[in-house]
């Protein structure tokens, strides 16, 4: 049996975004959640006995410079040097703009392939692992022309960071078929690029393991690499844990609820998500919905709310509220039209969608952002329609603390 651990897309030290980390030891914790899953990466690599780790791509985050992230992947690649297992190393598209990979002379049981592409023979086996590199930080043409044909009579890996033929979310990069991989005749595809973990194929095997640390609540869940055991007639896959920072959506329905009665039912959905995440900590997205007769009053103390979820999640010792969502409606029975608030409520939205207001609204939150640092200016608006959608996302939040307030102390 040979066993091979296959990871893409660490993005080491890159930040866990949108997060308001007032508390210091979630923000500690966070901080280093990327070295951690390289760590255990690194740790499952040397607990399971493998030949070798496959890094499909963008083991860096764009082009942040840091000696000591330099630092700390040097001592981890020494632990994998130490015990004898080579390191594969293919560079995507966050590492081709990346200085520190042109400047970190890695230990010598680590090959990086080059964007001409190549194949090298695992020593003492019958495995050759094939890679090609980006050569630059876009790869808008297929990279499966580089490839060497697979060598007879031999276990041939490639190693491919690509969007194949593309996914939500992620630039097109090196665009390839699945189809297109499985007629090229190796035996196990380890891919990277997209964070969501998905088997394409089992024969041949087309694997994408998925970020092995969520970033934000687009990366939910737990995470994983992915063990490759290479038998005499067939391979075997099985993830291996890696996150110690897991991102939870959860919903939980009010309605009917009276305030004693939502409280509780807070405190018993935290610990039933505590008791479900597989990782060390988990950061809860929660959204509050249904239809209540305390509407009104609920979003008017929304700030009340949210440090009352924080409690009942922090009092599970693993859960971290990261945000609070309100989604709720009247019930029915006290939905009404036709007062004051109401036809307030007609005229804000209106003037909302003047151009004049939308113009001020625009102007109000360039200078709002002209004061935040600007990677994190860039991920909150990338482009102009992103700005658009978060002022028309504040003026209507905005709107909707003022309606409470009015209507929480009419009713």
């Amino acid at each position: 049996m040979i066993k091979l651990l296959h990871t893409a897309d660490i993005h080491l030290d890159s930040p866990l975004r949108a997060l308001a980390l007032r508390d210091e030891g979630l923000r500690a914790r966070v901080q280093i959640a990327t070295r951690i899953a390289l760590t255990r990466i690194v740790d499952a690599a040397l607990s399971e006995a493998v030949t070798a780790l496959l890094i499909a791509g963008d083991l860096f985050d764009g082009a942040e410079r840091s000696a000591k992230t330099a630092a700390f992947l040097t001592a981890q690649m020494d632990r994998l040097r130490t015990a004898g297992i080579a390191v594969f190393y293919i560079k995507g598209n966050h590492d081709a703009e990346n200085p520190i990979t042109g400047q970190v002379d890695l230990p010598g049981n680590v090959h990086v392939f080059d964007g001409r592409g190549g194949k090298v023979q695992i020593e003492g086996t019958q495995v050759w692992v094939h890679g090609v590199s980006f050569s630059g930080r876009h790869a808008p043409e297929s990279l499966l022309p580089k490839f060497a044909a697979p060598v007879p009579g031999a276990v041939n890996i490639a190693m491919l960071h690509t969007s194949l033929a593309g996914a939500q979310g992620h630039d097109t990069y090196a665009p390839c078929a699945v189809s297109d991989l499985a007629a090229m005749g190796f035996d196990y595809w380890a891919l990277g690029h997209i964070h969501k973990r998905q088997v394409h194929s089992a024969a041949p095997w087309i694997v994408m393991p998925g970020i092995p640390q969520g970033r934000d609540i687009g990366e939910a869940g737990p995470k994983s690499a992915t063990l490759i055991e290479i038998g005499e007639h067939r391979i075997d896959t099985r993830e291996v844990p890696t996150s110690s920072v897991e991102f939870v959506e959860h919903t939980l329905d009010i309605s009917g609820l009276d305030e004693d009665a939502i409280r509780t039912d807070l405190r018993a959905a935290m610990r039933d998500l505590a008791g479900a995440i597989a990782s060390d900590t988990g950061l809860v997205r929660l959204t509050l919905t249904g239809h209540s007769l305390r509407k009104w009053q609920i979003l008017r103390d929304q700030d009340m709310w949210t440090e009352t979820a924080q409690a009942a999640a922090l009092e599970t010792g693993t859960l971290w509220l990261e945000k609070t969502r309100f989604d709720l409606q009247d019930d029915a029975a006290s939905s009404s039209s036709g007062t004051a608030v109401d036809e307030l409520d007609g005229m804000i939205t209106a003037i909302r969608q003047e151009p004049a207001m939308q113009a001020e609204l625009a102007t109000r939150l360039e200078a709002i952002l002209a004061e935040l640092p600007a990677q994190r200016r860039a991920a909150l608006t990338p482009d102009e329609d992103s700005a658009k959608a978060l002022a028309q996302d504040l003026a209507e939040r905005g709107t909707a603390r003022v309606l409470a307030a009015m209507k929480g102390a009419a009713e």
